[in-house]
């Protein structure tokens, strides 16, 4: 039976992956940063900086699912992010291959970003894994260096390299920009956007998951390069009236012209906010069906009601 081992095991992405990993035909190995106690099926990484305790850690696996690192940070601390992101996203992951060749760790998946092919499809075709990347921001600058170096490290060391670029991601205990989607949703405030017309791409928690798994263990996604999304594209609009039904909230849309929306939120300093709140980015994951065979397992409007049941479930709807 093969063992995967998962980087940010008790993650929003993670702990879902970690449980349907369980629930099918592989171990588990769960890596996370903090301490564990006695007893504790997890095992330490910290922050990817100790050689030794990474290859401890890696013991037995034959395939590492990569999600751990530094990601959208909303109250930036540091005084260089630049370098930050750089040091846990480039460095660290380096270490933990090193780590994986080391140890006889067979597969390497690495989760990236669809923002390594750019924050917008406004006017252009859905992203694919043919596209030239043109990341904007020190977040998808650091994962697409870090899906360079790694690539040439994993082609020296014969450790097959599987990457994954997702979009926003959707489930329960979501964090970033999800869950400020769950939150207007959730507050029943008229939302001046109901004349926006993009389009977006997401994913389920459980169906990134469910890919995953398959990029692990499926020897057709050795060396691959894969972007992956639910099926259908949707607009904010449509989402946040999921989210506010789903929580028995009005959904109060009014629809004011969107060039009144984007320069009120330009003087208020947000329109990097409702851009990416209102734009458009979507992706054609036709790749991962038909080299893999793979197609959603779980529906997409399920998984908004589980966000929006945890949502409230955790005292955030009052």
């Amino acid at each position: 039976m093969s063992t995967i081992a998962v980087t940010g095991a008790d993650g929003f992405i993670g702990s879902a992956l970690c449980e349907l990993i369980e629930q099918r035909d592989a171990g588990v190995v769960r890596l996370v940063r903090r301490e564990v106690g006695p007893g504790s099926d997890r095992r330490l990484i910290g922050d990817l900086e100790s050689s030794t305790r990474l290859c401890c850690a890696l013991k037995g696996a034959t395939a590492l699912i990569h999600l751990a690192g530094r990601a959208h940070v909303l109250r930036e601390e540091s005084s260089d992010p630049e370098a930050e992101f750089h040091r846990v996203n480039v460095l660290g992951t380096m270490r933990l291959a090193n780590a994986a060749a080391v140890t006889g760790v067979r597969r390497f998946v690495f989760v990236g970003s669809i923002g390594e092919n750019g924050n917008s499809t406004e006017g252009r075709r859905p992203f694919t894994v043919s596209d030239t990347p043109a990341p904007t921001d020190p977040y998808a600058l650091s994962k697409l260096e870090a899906e360079q170096v790694l690539s040439e490290f994993c082609a020296k060391m014969g450790l097959e390299l599987v990457i994954v670029r997702p979009p926003l991601v959707c489930g329960p205990d979501a964090v970033g920009n999800l869950r400020r989607l769950v939150k207007l949703a959730a507050s029943g405030f008229p939302l001046p956007l109901g004349a926006v017309r993009n389009r977006r791409s997401f994913i389920g928690v459980r169906n990134l998951s469910d890919f995953l798994r398959s990029c692990a263990l499926d020897p057709k996604a050795a060396g691959e390069l894969f972007v992956i999304a639910e099926p259908d594209s949707i607009s904010t609009p449509e989402l946040l009236r999921m989210f506010a039904n789903a929580m028995n909230r009005p959904s109060l849309l009014p629809a004011v012209p969107v060039g009144l929306v984007r320069a009120a939120a330009r003087v208020i300093g947000k329109a990097t906010e409702f851009d990416k709140l209102c734009g458009s980015l979507e992706v054609d994951a036709s790749k991962a069906r038909k080299l893999l065979g793979w197609k959603p397992v779980f529906s997409f409007s399920e998984e908004i009601t589980r966000a929006a049941s945890a949502f409230l479930r955790h005292g955030n709807g009052q």
